[in-house]
């Protein structure tokens, strides 16, 4: 977790650096190189908010929120967290605030800075921004940052498919072998299978770039999609079921702001975002594979799971009055 750390704070470190020259360039407190025009807020209004229709903002959503992925291990980390009932609530409220300093004023630096015609997929608009300004060796601090970057959240992405792997062999929906850990409490199977797949996904990108990496790209953002449309429709099955057992919102140690309007529009918007994948030819395939692994998933669990685990309940409830210390 301390290596997660070093690499956090680089990228920390680095983002408000940007936020900071960038914006003075943006409002003139900073000349632009080659004597460039202060931009100020021209950039936005130079062709209408949305140029080119919602339409193309809507396609390019499962790209963003595939970026935005990691948001969610709030909930994985619950179950390690020594108190959660006050750290969890605490990494919520600071997950929004620092995603909507960081990532809001530092796109809002590069819509500014860059205009619409210069903006494309060959450069990374960091680079572009700091070369306008004049940053030496722009390009070099850029992708130094983005290998720390990348660094740090491989780290996170590993733990949380490796706890997802050992969680779903804990509840006897995945091999048994997944569940064992070594001496230091690593579950190191599921660790070795995580990093198999992690690699060959890493292949996909040299060897098949515009095919089997963007498929896989897009399926990843499909699972961001299904993860918070889940926890979206958690929330509310469970605030509706709390209720309904005599639970009090109030003995709540977290509550939702503004409920039930803000689960019910998670719910929504990520619900257009994953269907709007069958308007890309490229991510189609992702919709219809993904389509398919849920309902599989589904079919598993409804079949063979919950027929064990209803065979199972009586054995286990007599094993707890007994006394006997059990981990379900």
């Amino acid at each position: 977790m301390n290596r997660n750390l070093f690499f956090s704070s680089i990228k920390v470190v680095a983002i408000i650096l940007f936020i900071i020259v960038g914006g003075a360039a943006m409002f003139g407190l900073i000349d632009m190189k080659g004597g460039q025009e202060t931009p100020f807020f021209s950039n936005f209004f130079a062709e209408g908010l949305f140029p080119n229709g919602i339409s193309a903002l809507l396609i390019t959503m499962i790209t963003v929120n595939f970026s935005f992925q990691g948001t969610e291990l709030i909930g994985i980390a619950a179950g390690e967290s020594e108190n959660p009932e006050k750290v969890i609530p605490k990494s919520i409220k600071q997950t929004v605030w620092r995603t909507l300093f960081f990532f809001v004023l530092s796109v809002t630096v590069l819509s500014a800075m860059i205009p619409r015609e210069k903006a494309g997929i060959s450069e990374s608009p960091f680079v572009v921004v700091l070369d306008s300004i004049g940053v030496p060796y722009a390009a070099d601090i850029m992708n130094f940052i983005i290998l720390t970057a990348l660094l740090s959240v491989a780290n996170s992405g590993l733990y949380a498919a490796t706890r997802m792997l050992y969680s779903l062999s804990r509840e006897g929906m995945a091999s048994p072998k997944l569940g064992l850990v070594n001496k230091r409490g690593i579950p190191l199977n599921a660790l070795l299978i995580t990093l198999a797949i992690a690699g060959l996904s890493l292949l996909s990108s040299v060897v098949a770039a515009d095919t089997i990496f963007v498929f896989l790209l897009s399926l990843a953002g499909l699972g961001a999609q299904i993860g918070w449309i889940a926890i979206s429709a958690s929330l509310l099955a469970f605030r509706k079921s709390y209720t309904r057992q005599g639970g009090k919102i109030e003995d709540l140690k977290f509550k939702v702001p503004l409920y039930p309007f803000i689960p019910i529009l998670a719910l929504i918007t990520n619900c257009i975002v994953m269907i709007s994948l069958a308007f890309v030819p490229e991510q189609r395939m992702a919709l219809y594979c993904g389509g398919a692994f849920f309902l599989g998933c589904y079919a598993v669990y409804h079949f063979r799971v919950k027929k064990i685990k209803k065979v199972e309940s009586p054995k286990q409830e007599v094993e707890l009055n007994a006394g006997k210390k059990m981990v379900i």
